[in-house]
């Protein structure tokens, strides 16, 4: 058995020459929030019109999406923004919202043929943005390395290998990151070293001049880590052992509360960390069915605001969707 740390074999799972993002289109193995729902992008618009408005409507408005798939959600974005935010003769920016924004899609896959070419397709996120920047479930799929308690009590690094998944118990370690946000001590416990989310957080929130950065993610905090982690694999709709041998999805739920202190070192003025139903229903969604009268008054508009119901409340599902973490950081705004 070849065993690995497991931050290098899910880099080369997932990332690798072979490696499944290179391969495979993620909506065609499981469902995000920004693949599947139109509810979802509305509610990244009604985000980017108050950082517009609390950004003095710039000339130009950038929103990154960071690990973009195939870029639905910037895609949906730009087909919801359509509206002038200001009409007003007397206003110098008399663009409207649609015209000013620069949607710029953040992945390693190739263009998708027949993409809205005003998406700006890039393998690196910009380095300087007003407006901002957007990672939808892409932290939990930023490598990471596992520790795990053995029966002496000894905190040890796991390792793994990539073949069959089979994994084993390494070197003792002593890690900073782990005494400060995961503090393991009972025999059998495991840990996910999230200090790589962190530095990648960081370098996401370090791009935004002016403006937000939100990461919306599976996670948990101190107060509730899972006490033998949360390591997945996922293909095809199912969930499946975590094998890092590039057939599948490797993720683990992220330090919300490791990530959003590290966004506050990187230049983060202010933090807000809420669950995605407790977002959504503060940006005015409601999943409150539409009255009944509607039915016979307007019965296609019925039908439409049943479904829209419908999807409003898949995103709040307390046992779903719902329960990912909104992470918004502001910078200067």
């Amino acid at each position: 058995m070849a065993v690995t740390t497991w931050r290098k074999a899910i880099q080369e799972a997932l990332y690798g020459i072979d490696g499944f993002y290179r391969r495979h289109r993620p909506a065609d193995h499981f469902a995000t929030s920004a693949n599947r729902s139109a509810v979802f992008a509305e509610a990244i618009v009604r985000v980017l019109r108050r950082v517009d408005a609390a950004l003095g409507h710039p000339e130009e408005l950038t929103v990154v999406d960071i690990g973009a798939g195939s870029g639905e959600l910037l895609s949906a974005v730009l087909a919801l923004s359509t509206d002038p935010v200001d009409n007003s003769v007397d206003n110098p920016v008399d663009k409207s919202f649609a015209d000013r924004l620069r949607p710029v899609c953040v992945e390693l896959r190739h263009r998708p043929v027949g993409l809205d070419p005003r998406i700006e397709w890039r393998d690196l996120p910009p380095s300087r943005v007003t407006g901002a920047v957007l990672a939808c479930e892409w932290l939990d799929n930023v490598p990471l390395d596992v520790a795990t308690v053995d029966e002496g009590g000894r905190v040890c690094a796991e390792l793994v290998d990539p073949v069959s998944g089979a994994t084993t118990t390494g070197e003792a370690v002593d890690d900073e990151w782990l005494s400060t946000w995961w503090p393991l001590s009972e025999p059998g416990q495991r840990a996910e070293i999230g200090r790589p989310r962190d530095l990648a957080w960081a370098g996401i929130v370090s791009t935004v001049k002016r403006g937000v950065a939100l990461a919306v993610d599976y996670g948990h905090t101190r107060t509730h880590r899972p006490p033998f982690g949360t390591l997945a694999g996922f293909a095809a709709g199912r969930e499946l052992p975590p094998v890092p041998d590039g057939s599948r999805d490797i993720t683990a739920h992220v330090a919300m509360d490791a990530v959003a202190a590290a966004g506050v070192a990187a230049g983060a003025r202010t933090t807000s960390l809420a669950r995605q139903r407790e977002a959504l229903r503060e940006l005015g969604f409601s999943a409150e069915r539409p009255p009944l009268a509607m039915a016979s008054q307007d019965p296609a508009g019925y039908l439409r605001a049943l479904a829209r119901v419908g999807e409003v409340a898949e995103l709040t599902d307390p046992y779903g969707l719902g329960a990912h973490w909104w992470l918004l950081q502001r910078v200067s705004c």
